[in-house]
């Protein structure tokens, strides 16, 4: 049975949902940069996605070892630090005039600044705060208030865009980023809950891991989420472009994605105390499967955009928050950030190719299409993965707890 949530605890979730808000958020909106960048700049969209490729390696390179600093060390200090890498990579993506540059601060910057500000550093701060049995179910609320961000931000950055040009908009959303170091002292003011959880050293925790099939499968199946969402994020506006709609109903998809991500993330929380997280995990990527063929074979039109966003949205971010239960359902959260920021790193290496890919693609195309039935295949490959996954808890790193 569940633990009530204490006013301390719910201090730290809040935080946590904040720093989310805003680290995806603005991620978020990079894709509608792709097109006005690229024209005033007089650069491909395979740079683009390369750098926002650059951006995803290099944020998920640095996760495991930034989520390991904020176990030892405490998240509030890792998350501070992040957010001021964001912005100041944000500033300079405004201010790129070569590729060098943009690859620099677009790229590496940004992806240092989201590690330290990201995903595995705050869900492994909130598992630590509460009790194991409400761990899945903390971490989804967090991703569900959080997924504002990723809803409310592309609609307004489009409109700053149109407004006042990207240039203004990147700036001031590097200002923007910096009010997340106003939030982080909120992550120390709880006790890590994590009584019973031997304290290992980082060898005896990475050979537990390595030998684990379910972890490695864990890791492999999280690839798929990396490339189809930063495929989607990076290039979905363009290729709604290409279709011969107006390049407001990008921004108003990925606004959709925003609202269905709400909806998603919250009953994904809510189907980890009926149902096993793995398997969830394999539904979740069948149905993207089916989704994107429904797309390839209607035809595209507004409707056909807007339906497709508000499905793939329920999917969208509804992976992780089971993904990072069942890491620690098996290895406790402990030693969650650094567990959960090599699973991670997969995630990003998909990402990577997601982003790049779709660029080289398109340039050396002139179509999304091949990146389409590469997610197809990916997203059945990913659903066959996660099915046969042991989740029972590791007894010698943690004692046995409810998802």
């Amino acid at each position: 049975m569940s633990r009530a949530i204490s006013r301390p605890q719910i201090l730290v979730i809040i935080a946590a949902a904040a720093v989310l808000a805003m680290t995806l958020g603005v991620r978020q909106t990079f894709g509608l940069y792709l097109v006005p960048m690229t024209v005033d700049l007089d650069w491909t969209r395979g740079l683009f996605g390369l750098a926002m490729a650059l951006q995803n390696l290099v944020w998920g390179a640095a996760q495991p070892f930034v989520g390991g600093l904020a176990d030892r060390y405490g998240s509030g200090k890792v998350v501070a630090g992040g957010a001021i890498l964001y912005a100041i990579g944000v500033f300079g993506m405004a201010n790129a005039v070569t590729p060098a540059e943009l690859l620099i601060t677009g790229g590496v910057l940004v992806g240092l600044g989201m590690a330290g500000a990201g995903i595995a550093v705050v869900y492994g701060a909130v598992s630590r705060a509460v009790a194991p049995e409400n761990r899945t179910y903390a971490v989804a609320l967090v991703s569900t208030i959080g997924a504002l961000g990723p809803m409310v931000l592309p609609a307004v950055s489009q409109a700053v865009i149109g407004a006042a040009g990207w240039f203004f908009s990147l700036t001031a959303t590097a200002l923007i980023v910096l009010l997340v170091t106003l939030l982080t002292r909120l992550f120390n003011h709880v006790e890590a809950l994590t009584a019973g959880e031997p304290d290992l050293n980082l060898r005896e925790v990475l050979a537990a891991a390595r030998k684990n099939s379910g972890y490695i499968l864990l890791v492999s199946g999280f690839f798929v989420c990396g490339f189809h969402v930063t495929f989607i994020g990076t290039h979905f506006p363009g290729y709604i472009n290409l279709q011969g709609l107006e390049p407001g109903v990008g921004a108003v998809a990925l606004t959709v994605i925003g609202v269905g991500n709400i909806i998603g993330t919250y009953l994904a929380g809510e189907s980890s105390k009926k149902y096993r997280q793995k398997n969830v995990l394999s539904f979740i990527y069948l149905a993207r499967a089916l989704l994107i063929a429904a797309l390839m074979i209607l035809p595209t039109t507004e409707m056909t955009i807007y339906a497709f966003s508000a499905v793939f949205g329920l999917l969208w971010l509804s992976t992780v928050p089971l993904t990072s239960g069942v890491v620690a359902r098996i290895f406790g959260a402990k030693h969650l950030g650094m567990l959960f920021g090599f699973v991670f790193f997969s995630h990003q290496i998909g990402a990577f190719f997601g982003a790049w890919l779709g660029g080289v693609a398109f340039d050396k195309t002139g179509s999304y299409t091949a990146m389409w039935y590469a997610s197809i295949v990916l997203g059945l490959l990913a659903a066959l993965l996660h099915w046969p996954i042991r989740d029972q808890p590791m007894e010698r790193l943690v004692a046995p707890q409810s998802a």
